[in-house]
């Protein structure tokens, strides 16, 4: 029985998994394993909301061992270590407790066809001082952390009445969202009775290029501009980082920004995972470059999809962007071909549909555009369409995760949650 290891639980490497192992796990034609260092999945464009306390992160999150039970497929928990091609062998690192006891040892996984599904992270480009003093959002346990210095200082503020000073570097839809959803927390603690944290807020997003959300039209970057500043965030565009310290930020024009609170939210990287591996071919953030199969350039028995992974399309000039849509599409293609070539069956090259863009400025507003397929297509959206339309990207998600019978009754219940429930977390 041929085996298919998977690594990163994230949003191609959990639907691969899912649909090869309904597939194929579960009639015995092939042995599907899904290793990831954390126990649950969460939908990373999610985890924005996660750190500021607007939406329910264990209401959204999908465990693992259960989920694999159901599907057909295995769960390892730990992380990457090495790949050993020549063996075609795979090492997972020890899992170690908080007391330093090693509670499970280092495992050697044998591999008919790996799929390196690792994700990314936010890429600090080395600047002095943000990983000693920043927060970052590119896991659920890094949001939540965050989460909990954000309502540290907001119970800091409502009691003392110091201003809540909070810098974000970074004008992608991350940091956007983020700056959003906590001007849309603050709005409804106010409604909630906790009066003076909205005039408070000290919100200041920085970008270092001439506009924020450079991967939109520039007049979707201009009417976003216009709506944070009408929140009262400060945005800065233009703005180059140096720095960072325990106060606040360093700016390269001499200038500096305090804020209690900093999150870098710039750039995109490889996880630490896969940037470490030896004998691939990578770029200079780490991401592991493919053929157009999506096979490694040294390996075809190693795939990687999603944002670890750099392809450029026949006739492009760049990767295609880290995004859930190039992952989810990835995903779907290898689930559909990969059974076959591991049978001797050639392998179709990888083709991206760009079905366009969204970006949530939480309940005030939202943007996209159309991409070059549909009956809109190249067409730009805003306001309550734009809205609906990111929320359905998550619905399709969890349709494509749980199976459209499932999917709706948990429509179902977050619908009821959302109605009998406070809007954001109280404690």
């Amino acid at each position: 029985m041929k085996s298919i290891v998977i690594v990163g639980g994230g949003v191609a490497g959990l639907a691969l998994a899912t649909k090869l192992g309904r597939r194929y796990g579960r009639k015995g034609k092939a042995d599907i394993i899904l290793i990831d260092r954390s126990f649950a999945h969460v939908w990373k464009p999610m985890l924005h909301t996660f750190a500021a306390g607007t939406a329910n992160a264990y209401q959204q999150r999908i465990p693992f061992i259960p989920h694999a039970a159901r599907s057909g497929f295995r769960f390892l928990p730990g992380s990457l270590g090495a790949v050993d091609r020549a063996a075609q062998t795979i090492t997972v690192e020890p899992i170690i407790a908080s007391d330093g006891e090693i509670l499970v040892s280092q495992r050697r996984i044998r591999f008919d066809c790996l799929i390196l599904a690792a994700g990314s992270k936010a890429n600090d480009f080395a600047t002095p001082g943000v990983i000693d003093h920043c927060f970052f959002i590119d896991d659920l346990v890094q949001a939540e952390n965050f989460n909990d210095r954000l309502y540290e200082g907001m119970l800091r503020t409502a009691s003392e009445g110091h201003p809540l000073t909070i810098a974000i570097v970074g004008g992608g839809a991350t940091g956007v969202e983020l700056a959003t959803e906590i001007s849309q927390l603050l709005e409804i603690a106010d409604s909630y009775g906790v009066e003076g944290l909205l005039p408070r807020l000290r919100l200041t997003l920085i970008e270092s290029g001439p506009r924020i959300l450079p991967s939109f039209p520039e007049d979707i970057s201009q009417a976003a501009t216009q709506q944070m500043r009408d929140l009262g965030i400060e945005v800065l565009t233009g703005t180059q980082v140096s720095g960072a310290d325990a106060d606040g930020f360093l700016l390269a024009n001499g200038g500096r920004i305090d804020a209690r609170l900093r999150v870098w939210a710039a750039g995109v990287k490889a996880s630490d995972a896969i940037a470490g591996l030896a004998g691939f071919e990578q770029t200079r953030a780490g991401q592991l470059v493919v053929k157009p199969t999506l096979q490694t350039t040294v390996d075809d028995r190693v795939f990687a999809v999603g944002d670890c992974a750099s392809f450029i399309p026949p006739g492009a000039d760049r990767p295609l962007p880290p995004t859930a849509q190039v992952a989810r599409q990835q995903a779907a293609h290898l689930s559909k071909h990969l059974p076959g070539w591991l049978e001797g069956g050639s392998l179709p090259p990888f083709e991206f549909r760009d079905l366009g863009s969204l970006v949530s400025l939480s309940n005030y507003n939202a943007y996209g555009t159309l991409g070059r397929y549909g009956l809109f297509k190249g067409r730009s959206i805003r306001g309550r369409f734009a809205q609906l339309s990111h929320a359905m990207l998550y619905r399709l998600h969890q349709a494509e995760i749980h199976g459209l019978g499932r999917a709706i009754a948990i429509w179902l219940s977050d619908f009821i949650a959302t109605a009998v429930n406070y809007r954001i977390r109280v404690s």
